[in-house]
C-alpha cells in the first residue's frame, strides 16, 4: 500500500506491513507544501491577483491541500469559504468526485464515527450505482473510490453501508436474504483475493474450499454454486487493484502522528543500542535514523503484539514489544545495509526512553494502537449471526 498497503481488507488481513518503501515524503516536502498553502492564503487575504473566479480556484486548491493533510479541517475550510454546503450530500459529492484528493484521507474522513461523517458516508455510498453488477465488480468499484482505513470499527461501518446499498440496487434480482449475507461474502471475496494473489500465501484455495467456506451464510441456507463459482473465477482472473494516490500518502500519515520522538532501540542479532526517531500512527510504529530521512529504516505493525516495562543493565526506562495472541514472532520489515527491504522476525523489540514519564507515555499510546486481528473477529461474529438461522 506504493505507499500504503491499504486497499480492501485483503491486504489489511494478510499483509506483513501497511507501508512499502517507495515515494516517501520528506520533512522538507512537508514544509514546502505548508509554506505554499500559507503563501496562497496570504495572497488571497491581500486581494492580490484579483478576480472572483481566480480566488475561488485558489481557495479550492488550498481546501484540497488542507483536506489531504487534515480531512476534518479541509472540509471545515471549504464550508467556511462557501465552496461546499454544510450538508452530507454536498460533502459526499466532493469526496466522490475526488479531484486532487488523497484517497487515504477520503477513507479516514468517511470512517469517522460522528453523526455528520456517518451521514456523509451514507450519501457517499448512495452515489454508487451497483445495479446489474455481480458482487465482485461492485466491490471493485467501491474500493477504488477511497482506501479503507485500518481500524476494524471503521471498516465495519463502511462495509455494512456497502452491503446494504448493494442489496438495494439489486431490486427483485436478489440472491441474498439480507445484507449480512452480502457483508460476509464480501469479506470472503476480499480474503480470497489475498489467498490467490499474495505470493506469501503458498497454498492457494480451490474453488471447492471457497464454496465450503461460505456454506450456510444466507440465513442458514447455501448460496447458489453458480454464483460462488463466478465470483471465484472473476477474482482468480483479475486481482483487486490498489488506487494510486498523488504522492501525499506519507505526508498525511506523518503530518499528525499519534506520537513521535527519539528512543534508543536495541538491535536484534547484535544487542547494541542505536538512537532512532520513532513515529506512531495508524496502528504502525515507524523508525528512522534521522528526522529528515525520506524512508523509514523499519516498520512494526502493531498487530498481535503486547507491551511491558522491563529492565536492562545498559539502559534505564526500558519497555518491550513482544509477540502475543498466538503469534510466534512480530511481523515487521526493515532495510539492510544495502538498502534492501527484508522481513524481520523478532520475538521482542526493546526500547529505552529518556525518562520514566516518557516511557509511560509511549506505553499508553502504543497500548491504544495495538490490535489483535480484529477483522477475523468482526467477520466471525457476522458469520455466526448468519448461520444461526440454520438452527432455528
Amino acid at each position: 500500500m506504493c505507499s500504503c498497503v491499504r486497499v480492501c481488507a485483503s491486504f489489511l488481513i494478510h499483509s506483513l506491513f501497511r507501508t512499502c518503501f517507495c515515494d516517501l515524503c520528506s520533512n522538507v516536502q512537508l514544509k514546502d507544501d505548508l509554506c505554499e498553502v500559507v503563501s496562497e492564503m496570504e495572497t488571497l487575504d491581500s486581494g492580490e491577483d484579483g478576480g472572483k473566479n481566480s480566488n475561488k480556484a485558489k481557495m479550492m486548491s488550498i481546501g484540497r491541500k488542507k483536506f489531504n493533510m487534515d480531512p476534518k479541517k479541509g472540509i471545515e475550510y471549504l464550508i467556511e469559504k462557501g465552496l461546499l454546503q454544510h450538508t452530507a450530500e454536498s460533502v459526499a459529492q466532493f469526496l466522490h468526485k475526488g479531484e486532487g484528493l488523497n484517497k487515504t484521507a477520503i477513507g479516514d474522513y468517511l470512517g469517522e464515527k460522528n453523526d455528520f461523517n456517518e451521514q456523509v458516508l451514507q450519501a457517499f455510498v448512495e452515489l454508487h450505482d451497483f445495479k446489474d453488477l455481480i458482487l465482485v465488480e461492485a466491490l471493485r468499484q467501491f474500493l477504488w473510490s477511497f482506501r479503507l482505513p485500518g481500524e476494524a470499527q471503521k471498516i465495519d461501518r463502511m462495509m455494512e453501508c456497502f452491503a446494504k446499498r448493494y442489496c438495494e440496487c439489486q431490486g427483485d434480482n436478489k440472491f441474498f436474504e439480507n445484507s449480512d449475507t452480502c457483508y460476509v461474502l464480501s469479506f470472503a471475496i476480499i480474503m480470497l483475493n489475498t489467498s490467490l494473489h499474495n505470493p506469501s500465501v503458498k497454498e492457494k484455495p480451490s474453488i471447492e474450499q471457497f464454496i465450503n467456506m461460505n456454506r450456510g451464510i444466507n440465513q442458514g441456507q447455501d448460496l447458489p454454486r453458480q454464483l460462488l463459482e463466478s465470483l471465484y473465477n472473476n477474482i482468480k482472473a483479475e486481482p483487486f487493484k490498489i488506487p494510486e494516490d498523488d504522492g501525499n500518502d506519507l505526508m498525511h500519515t506523518f503530518f499528525n502522528p499519534d506520537k513521535e520522538g527519539w528512543l534508543w532501540k536495541q538491535g536484534g542479532r547484535y544487542k547494541s543500542w542505536k538512537r532512532r526517531w520513532f513515529i506512531l500512527n495508524d496502528n504502525c510504529l515507524y523508525y528512522f535514523e534521522y528526522t529528515t530521512d525520506k524512508e523509514p529504516r523499519g516498520i512494526i505493525p502493531l498487530e498481535n503484539i503486547s507491551i511491558r516495562e522491563c529492565t536492562d543493565r545498559q539502559k534505564q526506562y526500558c519497555f518491550e514489544l513482544y509477540a502475543s495472541g498466538g503469534a510466534d514472532f512480530i511481523k515487521a520489515c526493515k532495510t539492510d545495509s544495502e538498502g534492501k527491504v527484508v522481513e524481520g522476525k523478532h520475538t521482542v523489540y526493546r526500547m529505552s526512553a529518556s525518562s520514566d514519564e516518557e516511557r509511560k507515555e509511549w506505553i499508553q499510546r502504543l497500548t491504544q494502537s495495538i490490535s489483535h486481528n480484529p477483522f477475523y473477529d468482526m467477520l466471525a461474529s457476522r458469520k455466526r449471526k448468519a448461520q444461526l438461522y440454520a438452527k432455528n
